[in-house]
């Protein structure tokens, strides 16, 4: 969940040069902020603000159209997003999930894309509206499965002359990346990420496609948000955000209706609705177009008017609700399922571009910013609790501030509540330090700089304000807002908002009988037409976009190499945009040279030194705005920090500090086994944990895995602390090398010689432990879980790792197995509606001497399972051949290629992985040039020799109650496995009953 604090820095929009610096005592002079109107050459005017490090323009065209402009040329790519201000909150009572499902059907085409014949089309989908509306008003059952049944009759007539995912294939011959959309409660957002030499045709195929509504396809896609709906009942964590908004919202849309919306509405749609429902929102003066990337600004707007200036504006009323009334007693309301517990807490606040939107940030940051907020201290680094956090949201109409924890062992959930709200406490009598306050400013500044280093953080913000009927100055003013806040405003706010006003919400481990199980409605496969082809899209084709030169990198130029004093090696890669660094000392072992170091490196993070308390410790990084990390990986350990580098230096000495003083504590360490123990336990009620790590773990080495190597609850209770800390001490003895990312590597370098001073004759590294990989097939492993969806995935373990092969995987992937218009989703989900997720993969070993991976992933409905594994199964043993559909992949490849740009640290990171698959230059100019010259032939080669005719393990979790397992044992034996055998927690077992 802390991940929502990202979401929630891309609403935050940081006036960088008006902030005080980290270590500044003073705040420096403000710059006044101002809107200026301008006119370019063409006659277009645009708003800007001064001082803006965004340097957005904005645009309102004619018809009322927002246009959001911002340059950033660090690659030739354009981040776009086309916004609706109509969500989930705009649905009729009577028709939840309509916003949503609209969302998908706006990927189906128009009048002019996805369709051979409209004339003969329209006829059959105005047939099938028709049928949906008596299906709607039909109250009994059965006649209702005969209406169904004509619905599917009639559809299976009308895909004959649909093309399903043309407009797919249009943005992906684009190059197009993250192709997707979403919906939430004010909006509905477009998403591509495309190369900037294919604006134009970006922007002919999104002019067309908003032009008009089709709703073909509909059966099917409904099923697949159906699938999606399920998914939502499959996850615990949903379910009891759902309630919070339940019981804060109780007579407003933001509690009364889900985006996903109702079972019973998603089962009784009605396509005239969804139709009513596009006319009156999806109009210019209610959207916005958003570009950031590498433009021409006066080109661009020019463009975009040409595209989309033509559409009509129409009278917009945003619905009005009215007020809710205050929250005077505690709501509490449960929520059930098989994760473990946890417990929301959760206050209502004013909404977006409120004073409360301000100040109710600042308090959420004071209480957790992973480093020294109260929580973070009070709670997560004294291991009160197993883990506790905090997140905001703010709506139009309303926003929350929501606490989250989960308990210990043996801890209850109203203790856990408790201690959070003591937190809260601590905030309203004024139990905190007066510099928190700056610290927290000084650390969303750094988040600011490091977000506007990227296009599609910068659109997000500009979206943030356009949903939200924001001029940008007023987002650009909120965190200078913030820097003038009070400790006694604070005090004061926070006695006047947080009493007994709030909303808890216990996640308790156990069957949820609010589950909607459906039957298969046992859906006709439609058509494809896979090399069929619209006129619009003939003419698409025709169009010649100026050629976008691949970039590629010679790394021994771009990595600069020196050494410190002491002789170790620093790589040094310039900051070309700012003064944030990054300092990183890799040792190149870890977990399977020694599997404690990855438990000394945890321990370390809640120990202090003879100099500071672990608390104090923390506080001293964060007043600085500086953080540390030390991390094991299964082969590589890192030790490093990050932050401004003027304070690189006294980061750096802080770092030391702690690596040579750690003081070890018994009690702490006590406290840290049985965090990793309850920790073992929570893992293996996570569904996700379970398959993508213990099935998969299992499937690929059987019992002998690095998952499977733990240490038992004795072992870890036996080891004395002490040794730990020592084992972080000897690191320093072993060989290392530095990464440096920033600027002014001789102020690094001249830091290192004075902080980090090793000796001349540093050890080896211990002998490595190596897992070998299995032979798969004729096994299933299955997992009984209670859950509404199935998911399987088929796993064979291919030939060894071989460089030649990458151009040819890529493209299989792109042709093949991922990505909306992938052969394997438009069979299983767009013909079949089988899925809501489903893709194929042929994946390639990370290092010289591993195994290439052919994988297979189904999620769907567990009655469906059978169909889905027989249809995946076929297309696994014979891949069918469309040659436009392969051109297309091929161009869209190419394209990606070309567009990619490995810039900053990636640059030495992608190297690193690079050398550990014996690869020593940048071998996309090879992968490239190959795809270049293969033909449809060559991929059907790839599949024959690769993938068709593997021995597959199939991993499956489910619901055995729902799982048909003699479909299962046609795939192999089936092996229903124990969670803790596969995670080899039974040792844990063994030692707790002794």
């Amino acid at each position: 969940m802390k991940s929502l604090k990202s979401l929630l820095l891309l609403s935050l929009v940081l006036l960088l040069s008006n902030c005080k610096n980290s270590s500044d005592q003073e705040a420096k002079p403000e710059k006044t902020l101002a809107v200026e109107t301008h006119t370019d050459p063409s006659g277009f005017s645009y708003e800007t603000v001064s001082n803006d490090p965004t340097g957005l323009r904005l645009y309102t065209l004619e018809n009322g159209l927002k246009v959001y402009l911002g340059k950033n040329p660090e690659e030739p790519k354009i981040q776009t997003l086309i916004a609706v201000r109509a969500g989930s909150t705009y649905d009729p009572a009577d028709n939840t999930g309509l916003a949503h499902y609209l969302e998908h059907m706006v990927f189906k085409g128009t009048d002019e894309i996805g369709t051979q014949d409209f004339e003969k089309e329209k006829v059959l989908l105005k047939e099938i509206s028709d049928l949906y509306e008596s299906h709607k008003a039909e109250k009994d059952p059965e006649k209702k499965k005969e209406i169904y049944k004509k619905i599917d009759e009639v559809s299976q007539e009308a895909s004959k002359i649909s093309i399903a995912n043309e407009y797919d294939k249009l943005v992906g011959s684009l190059g197009a990346e993250g192709t997707n959309a979403f919906t939430s409660n004010e909006q509905t957002v477009y998403v591509n990420k495309i190369p900037t030499n294919e604006l134009d045709k970006w922007l002919k195929v999104e002019s067309e496609r908003f032009s008009k509504l089709v709703l073909r396809l509909f059966h099917t896609e409904l099923e697949a948000v159906y699938e999606e709906f399920n998914r939502g009942q499959d996850n615990d964590g949903w379910k009891q955000y759902d309630a919070v908004l339940q019981g804060l919202y109780p007579t407003h849309p933001y509690g009364t209706q889900s985006t996903i919306g109702v079972s019973e509405h998603l089962k009784n749609p009605s396509m005239e609705a969804i139709h009513a429902y596009f006319d009156k929102y999806y109009v210019p003066n209610n959207m916005a177009v958003i570009l950031v990337g590498d433009i021409d600004f006066d080109a661009t707007i020019k463009k975009v008017n040409e595209s989309f200036g033509s559409y009509k504006k129409k009278e917009v009323s945003h619905p009005k609700f009215d007020p809710l009334q205050p929250l005077t007693s505690p709501v509490k309301k449960e929520v059930y399922g098989p994760t473990a517990e946890s417990i929301y807490v959760a206050f209502r606040t004013e909404g977006k571009g409120s004073k409360q939107e301000v100040i109710v940030t600042l308090i959420d940051y004071m209480l957790a910013n992973s480093q020294a907020g109260l929580i973070d201290l009070n709670l997560n680094q004294k291991q009160l609790v197993q883990n506790a956090s905090s997140f905001t949201n703010f709506d139009n109409d309303y926003g929350f501030h929501l606490l989250y924890g989960t308990p210990k062992e043996d801890q209850t959930l109203d203790e856990v509540r408790d201690l959070l709200l003591q937190q809260i406490d601590k905030i309203k009598k004024g139990e905190f330090e007066d510099w928190l306050i700056d610290a927290v400013v000084n650390d969303l500044r750094l988040s600011k700089i490091r977000e506007y280093e990227n296009a599609s953080s910068t659109a997000y913000s500009y979206l943030e304000a356009f949903i939200g009927f924001q001029d940008w100055k007023s987002r650009l003013e909120m965190l200078d807002n913030m820097k003038e806040i009070t400790k006694e405003e604070i005090v004061t706010f926070a006695n006047e908002l947080y009493g007994t006003n709030y909303v808890e919400v216990h996640k308790i481990k156990g069957e949820d009988k609010s589950i909607v199980k459906v039957e298969n409605p046992g859906i006709t496969p439609i058509e494809l037409n896979r090399d069929k082809e619209s006129d619009f899209l003939k003419e698409f084709n025709k169009i010649k976009t100026p050629a976008l030169t691949p970039q590629f990198i010679d790394y021994k130029k771009a990595i600069k190499e020196s050494n410190t004093k002491s002789g170790l090696s620093i790589s040094h890669i310039e900051n070309p945009n700012n003064d944030i660094f990054s300092l990183n000392i890799i040792f190149d072992m870890g977990k399977d040279h020694d599997p404690k170091m990855s438990l000394a490196a945890g321990y370390l993070d809640y120990l202090g030194t003879d100099k500071y308390t672990p608390e104090q410790l923390k506080q001293e990084f964060y007043k600085i705005g500086v953080s540390y990390n030390v991390f094991t990986a299964d082969d590589k350990t890192y030790v490093g920090i990050s932050g401004l580098k003027e304070n690189l230096d006294a980061g750096l000495s802080l770092l030391e500090e702690l690596w040579n003083n750690a003081v070890p504590n018994q009690e702490t360490y006590d406290k840290y086994v049985e965090k990793v123990l309850k920790g073992r336990k929570d893992n293996k009620t996570q569904k996700g944990n379970i398959f993508w790590n213990g099935l998969m773990s299992y499937g690929k080495y059987g019992e002998n895995s690095r998952l499977r190597n733990i240490y038992s609850a004795s072992e870890l209770q036996a080891i004395n602390p002490q040794e730990l800390v020592d084992k972080v001490k000897e690191l320093r003895n072993y060989k290392q090398r530095i990464f440096y990312y920033g600027n002014d590597i001789n102020a690094a370098t001249a830091s290192l010689d004075k902080n980090h001073i090793v000796k001349s004759d540093l050890q080896d590294y211990p002998e490595k432990t190596i897992y070998l990989e299995k032979e798969t097939g004729g096994n299933v492993y299955f997992v009984d879980y209670d859950m509404v969806q199935s998911e399987m995935l088929l796993l064979a373990k291919g030939a060894e790792f071989d460089p030649k092969k990458m151009a040819a995987s890529r493209l299989f992937n792109t042709y093949f197995g991922s990505g909306l218009s992938s052969i394997v989703f438009q069979e299983i989900r767009e013909s079949k509606s089988l899925a809501y997720s489903a893709f194929s993969s042929y994946s390639q070993g990370r290092e010289v001497g591993t195994s290439d991976y052919i994988m297979a992933y189904v999620g769907t409905q567990a009655n469906k399972l059978p169909e889905a594994v027989d249809a995946m199964m076929e297309l696994m043993t014979d891949m069918p051949e469309a040659e436009e559909q392969f051109k297309q992949a091929k161009e869209a490849t190419l394209k990606k290629i070309a567009a990619q740009r490995i810039t900053k640290s990636n640059i030495f990171w992608t190297y690193e992985n690079l050398k550990k698959r014996g690869i020593d230059n940048d071998n996309r100019e090879e992968i490239y040039n190959t795809i270049k010259n293969m033909e449809l032939a060559d991929l059907k080669s790839f599949f024959n020799e690769n993938i068709k005719g593997e021995n597959y393990n199939v991993l499956v979790i489910g619901n055995k109650k729902d799982v048909d397992m003699n479909a299962l044992k046609k795939l192999g034996e089936v092996q229903e496995m124990d969670i803790d055998y596969l995670f080899n927690y039974e040792k844990d077992n063994k030692d707790l009953k002794m």
